[in-house]
């Protein structure tokens, strides 16, 4: 897996994900806040598979 996912867009996944999981835990928001889990866990690994797809990248390529 190549990381394709970086900068601004890893930190609003973590703080978005993490977000609704703790909505959903509190019941607040109902069980769509699990669906937090997916940009939560794409932000912490730095890998997105629909941008693969997409050819998408927000990384900065290292030289």
């Amino acid at each position: 897996m190549q990381s394709n996912v970086g900068g601004i867009d890893k930190i609003l996944r973590i703080v978005v994900g993490a977000t609704l999981m703790l909505l959903a835990l509190a019941g607040m928001i109902g069980p769509w806040g699990w669906i937090g889990v997916v940009p939560l866990v794409t932000g912490l690994f730095n890998f997105c598979p629909a941008y693969r797809l997409l050819g998408v990248s927000t990384c900065k390529l290292r030289k």
